[in-house]
């Protein structure tokens, strides 16, 4: 954690930052989705905000464990959240994975490489409502990284 002085007090651009890394396992999802939303919680997002952000947190796991790995517990998802004191969320999910052949197809509602999962394809197209910035970076055979932003509307300094 970079600790800087709160404006209140004479501090600024306090920043605060959580990395973590996990097997690719499906049950690790829901560790991911509670891990950032209590990280988060020091922010006082909306009861909406934590949502969707859990929300996409699960999608974005979820996508890198089962296409990105294809379910091998080998694999290992990366996340990186940053709080910064202008009430903004930055949220990176990584994997080592196959990465994405064709980005533009993956982004269109309901598409799936996957329909005998059952997937129903909106991953990308729930990061893009519910996410103020989204950024795709893939590479067949290197994996994929998933940049996204959030400015909350509600929340606490985090010099409190």
């Amino acid at each position: 954690m970079k600790i800087m002085r709160c404006k209140h007090w004479g501090w600024h651009n306090m920043k605060n930052e959580m990395h973590l890394q996990f097997s690719a396992l499906s049950q690790n999802e829901s560790f991911a989705r509670v891990t950032v939303a209590s990280f988060i919680a020091q922010l006082d997002p909306t009861l909406d905000e934590l949502t969707e952000i859990k929300t996409v947190v699960s999608e974005a796991v979820t996508n890198a464990i089962i296409h990105g790995y294809d379910n091998d517990p080998d694999g290992v998802v990366y996340i990186s959240c940053t709080l910064e004191d202008d009430n903004v969320v930055s949220l990176t999910i990584k994997d080592e994975g196959i990465g994405i052949i064709d980005i533009d197809e993956a982004r269109q509602p309901l598409f799936t490489t996957k329909p005998e999962l059952e997937r129903s394809g909106m991953g990308f197209t729930i990061m893009e409502n519910f996410m103020d910035e989204v950024e795709i970076f893939t590479s067949e055979t290197k994996g994929t990284i998933i940049r996204l932003k959030k400015h909350l509307s509600k929340s606490k300094a985090l010099c409190n």
